[in-house]
C-alpha cells in the first residue's frame, strides 16, 4: 500500500480483529461507550505514524472498517474518543495509542514513561486529571499477520486425563542452559521441539508439557527500575500475541512447528493463561488498550464508586465475565491458540476469578459454561487455579465438571506427612485417593484432583527437602515476600551441605514423596527440573528471576544424583502406565471387591492390621498401607501395596493378606537398586521410606 485513502470503506464486525481478506485488511474492534475510534497506522519501524482514520461503522457496540490494498505486515494501533469521566468509570484519553486487543502480532515493546498514563501522574487531582501527551512512540503497536499454517499431518495425542503425567516449565528457562541444544536456539520455542528435548520427556514418561504463559506480556516498570525481570509473564499485555522474546527466528510459524513436533512425540501442550486481570493495573495504572477502549465494560469496579478497580487477584484490577463481549474475548483467544497454534488445553491462572459476580464466585457462571459448550474447547483439557484474594477465595473442589483444579492440599499434606508432622494419615489417605471428599460429585473423576509436590510459585521440590526458610533476598523486598510458611524441612542444615547422611536423607525423602505422587488417584504433574534435583537456593517466589536462579542446570543431570533421581523417577512412572489400578478412572471406597476377598482399596498399619478409629486419630502414627486392587480383562485381580513409613526408623511391614502371595517389589525410595524383587509377607522398610509392592492372582 503506497498512499492512505481519505476513508475507511465499512467493512465487517466480524470477526474481530484485523484480519487479512482478499483485496485488503479488515479492522473491528469492540467499544460499547467510545464516540469515535481512530484507526493509527505506522511506518515499518513503529516509529512514525502514517496517518489516522476514523472507524466508519458501529454495529452491535464493534466499530470496523476495511482499508483496501493492505496485507501481512502493517503496523496499526487505535486512539479512542469518549468521556474522560473517572467517576463514572469512563477514562477514554485519544492522546494515548491504544494495541488492539486481538491483535495477533506485536512490534516493539513498552518504553516506561508517565505519557502512558491517561492522567497526569504528579497532578494533586492524581488520575482525575487528564495528560495530553501522545503515547505512541512509547507504545508496541500491532502486525497484522496471515496465520495460515498446514496443520493437515497433524496428530493430536488425546491422551486420557486418566493417562496424563503434567510437566510444568518456562519457554526460556527449560532449555536456556541446555548445552546439546544450539546456542542460538536455546530459550526459545523452537528448542521446545528440539530432538533432544523431546527424547528427555519422553524418557522422563511425562504426557504434557504445561508452559507458563506466552502470551505477551509487560516487563513491569518497578521491576525494571529496580534491574529485575517479569519472568514468568502473569502480566498480560495481549492475549491473541505469542511472547517475541522467545523466538529465535523471524516467524511465529516456530512455535506451531515446535507444538507439532512435541505431538508427533506423544506430548500434548498446555498454556498457563492469565485471563483473570490485564497489566494495566489499578485505576492508576497505564492505558495501554482495554482501559482506553472502554474501562466501564472491561474491568470491574467499586459498585457505588466506579473510579475505583475492584482488585481481587492482587494486581490491581480484575476482568470483568459478567460482560458477554469480555466472555467472548477469551473464548476467541482460547479459540485461537487451540486452532491457530494447535495447543491441547489450558491451565486458568486464578481461575475463581473468572467465575466471579457481584456477589461472589459461581460455579454455574456463563463464563464456564460458554467453554463447555465450546465444539473446540470443550473437548481439551481445562484446568484451574482455584483461588485469589478476593471475598470467598479459596474454592477447591467447587469447579464444574471438565476442570480439573490444582490441589494445594495434596502438596501441603504431602509435605506435611513426609517433613514428620503429627496427625497427617487421615489427611493423607484422602489425597492418595484422588481426594473425592472433595471432587466427588457431579459424575466428576479422580483426574479432576492436579496433584503437585511442587510448582513454579514456591519452592522447588529439592528446596523443599534442603530449606526451612525462605532466602528471597535477590528480590530485592527485603525477604518479605513470597511464602511463608513451605511446610519444609532442611533435614539438619540451611542449604547446600556436604554432609553425606544428610543428602542421604533428603535423597531418599524426594524419592519418598515422588512416590506418593504416582501412586496417587488423580493427575500428576511435575515441575521441570525437579527429575534430577533443580534447585532456586531457597527462592520460593522467583518471578522476578531471569536468570540462573530460574533457570534449568541441565549440569545436574550428569551428576550421580541427578541421574539416579531421574531414572527413579522414570521407573514411577513407567509403573504407573504399567499397573492401571495406580490411576483408577473412579473413586475407590473400599465398598466393591474385584473378587479374591479383597475391595477395590483397603488401610493397613505396619503390624497388618486395619485401622480402627483411634489408629486414624493416633497423632503419632506414621506408618501406612494402603491396597488398590482391580479386576483386570483378563479375570485376574491385580493389586498394588503402598507402604509409607514417615519415621526417623526402619519398620518392618506385615504385609496384608492373601498369605504366600507372589509378591513383587516394584520399588523403595530406601533403595533405588530394588526392583521387581520377590517378597514373602514381611518387608523391611527404611527410615522416611515408600515402597510399591504388587501381586496377581488368577481368576477362580
Amino acid at each position: 500500500m503506497t498512499t492512505l485513502p481519505d476513508r475507511l470503506e465499512a467493512g465487517s464486525p466480524y470477526p474481530l480483529g484485523a484480519t487479512c481478506v482478499e483485496g485488503g485488511v479488515n479492522f473491528a474492534v469492540f467499544s460499547a461507550n467510545a464516540e469515535k475510534i481512530e484507526l493509527c497506522l505506522f511506518d515499518n519501524g513503529g516509529k512514525r505514524e502514517l496517518g489516522r482514520l476514523a472507524l466508519p461503522e458501529c454495529t452491535d457496540e464493534v466499530w470496523h472498517g476495511f482499508l483496501p490494498d493492505a496485507g501481512p505486515g502493517l503496523l496499526y494501533g487505535y486512539r479512542a474518543y469518549g468521556p474522560y469521566e473517572p467517576e463514572r468509570g469512563h477514562r477514554f484519553n485519544p492522546h494515548k495509542l491504544l494495541l488492539d486487543p486481538y491483535a495477533r502480532k506485536l512490534h516493539g515493546t513498552i518504553k516506561w514513561t508517565d505519557a502512558l498514563h491517561g492522567y497526569q501522574v504528579r497532578s494533586k487531582k492524581e488520575d482525575l486529571s487528564f495528560d495530553k501527551r501522545d503515547s505512541a512512540p512509547a507504545m508496541p503497536k500491532g502486525v497484522v499477520v496471515d496465520d495460515h499454517f498446514d496443520w493437515s499431518q497433524d496428530r493430536r495425542p488425546n491422551t486420557p486425563w486418566s493417562e496424563t503425567v503434567v510437566y510444568e516449565a518456562h519457554v526460556k528457562g527449560l532449555t536456556k542452559l541446555f548445552e546439546l541444544v544450539p546456542p542460538q536456539e536455546r530459550g526459545t520455542y523452537k528448542a521446545l521441539g528440539h530432538p533432544k528435548v523431546i527424547d528427555h520427556l519422553k524418557r522422563l514418561g511425562v504426557t504434557a508439557l504445561e508452559l507458563l504463559p506466552i502470551h505477551a506480556f509487560t516487563q513491569d516498570r518497578f521491576l525494571v527500575e529496580k534491574g529485575l525481570a517479569n519472568y514468568w509473564g502473569y502480566n498480560t499485555l495481549s492475549y491473541f500475541a505469542p511472547e517475541q522474546r522467545y523466538f529465535a527466528t523471524d516467524s511465529q510459524d516456530e512455535l506451531r512447528r515446535a507444538v507439532r513436533k512435541l505431538h508427533a512425540a506423544g506430548i500434548e501442550v498446555i498454556l498457563d493463561v492469565v485471563y483473570n486481570h490485564t497489566c494495566e493495573g489499578s485505576e492508576k495504572g497505564p492505558t495501554l488498550s482495554w482501559r482506553g477502549l472502554d474501562n466501564a465494560t472491561y474491568y470491574r469496579a467499586v459498585k457505588d464508586d466506579p473510579r475505583y478497580s475492584i482488585n481481587d487477584t492482587g494486581t490491581g484490577n480484575t476482568l470483568n465475565t459478567d460482560k458477554s463481549r469480555v466472555i467472548q474475548m477469551i473464548a476467541d483467544s482460547l479459540r485461537h491458540w487451540a486452532t491457530s497454534y494447535g495447543i491441547d488445553g489450558f491451565r486458568f491462572d486464578l481461575g475463581l476469578t473468572l467465575g466471579r459476580t457481584e456477589t461472589g464466585f459461581d460455579p454455574g457462571h456463563a463464563f464456564f459454561d460458554v467453554l463447555r459448550q465450546d465444539p473446540v474447547l470443550g473437548r481439551l483439557k481445562l484446568s484451574t487455579e482455584p483461588w485469589d484474594i478476593g471475598p470467598g477465595g479459596y474454592q477447591l473442589g467447587n469447579f464444574p465438571p471438565g476442570f480439573a483444579e490444582w490441589n494445594d492440599k495434596y502438596r501441603d499434606t504431602v509435605r506435611k506427612f513426609w517433613r514428620g508432622d503429627p496427625s497427617q494419615r487421615g489427611d493423607l489417605a484422602a489425597r492418595l485417593s484422588g481426594s473425592g471428599d472433595l471432587f466427588d460429585r457431579r459424575a466428576r473423576r479422580p483426574w479432576a484432583s492436579v496433584n503437585l509436590l511442587a510448582a513454579h510459585d514456591g519452592y522447588t521440590l529439592y528446596d523443599t527437602v534442603a530449606y526451612e526458610q525462605r532466602h528471597n533476598e535477590a528480590n530485592k523486598e527485603d525477604n518479605r515476600d513470597g511464602h511463608s510458611e513451605n511446610y519444609s524441612r532442611n533435614w539438619g542444615a540451611e542449604g547446600e551441605t556436604d554432609d553425606a547422611g544428610i543428602n542421604a536423607t533428603r535423597a531418599t525423602v524426594q524419592r519418598s514423596m515422588l512416590t506418593t505422587l504416582f501412586a496417587s488417584l488423580g493427575t500428576p504433574m511435575l515441575v521441570a527440573g525437579d527429575e534430577f534435583g533443580r534447585t532456586q537456593g531457597g527462592n520460593n517466589n522467583a518471578y522476578c528471576h531471569d536468570d540462573r536462579i530460574s533457570w534449568l542446570d541441565w549440569s545436574k543431570m550428569d551428576t550421580p544424583e541427578g541421574k539416579s533421581l531421574f531414572d527413579f523417577t522414570s521407573r514411577l512412572t513407567e509403573l504407573r502406565r504399567r499397573y492401571p489400578v495406580l490411576r483408577s478412572k473412579s473413586f475407590l471406597y473400599g465398598q466393591d471387591s474385584p473378587g479374591e476377598g479383597v475391595n477395590d482399596i483397603e488401610w493397613w498399619d505396619e503390624r497388618g492390621a486395619q485401622l480402627s478409629a483411634d489408629d486414624w486419630n493416633n497423632p503419632e502414627g506414621r506408618a501406612l498401607v494402603m491396597r488398590r486392587a482391580v479386576k483386570l480383562d483378563t479375570g485376574e485381580v491385580e493389586a498394588v501395596t503402598l507402604l509409607l513409613n514417615g519415621s526417623e526408623d526402619e519398620i518392618a511391614f506385615r504385609l496384608p493378606p492373601p498369605e504366600h502371595a507372589k509378591r513383587i517389589v516394584l520399588i523403595d525410595s530406601t533403595d533405588p537398586t530394588v526392583r521387581d524383587a520377590e517378597v514373602e509377607d514381611e518387608y523391611r522398610l527404611g527410615a522416611h521410606g515408600a515402597a510399591l509392592i504388587a501381586w496377581k492372582i488368577a481368576a477362580a
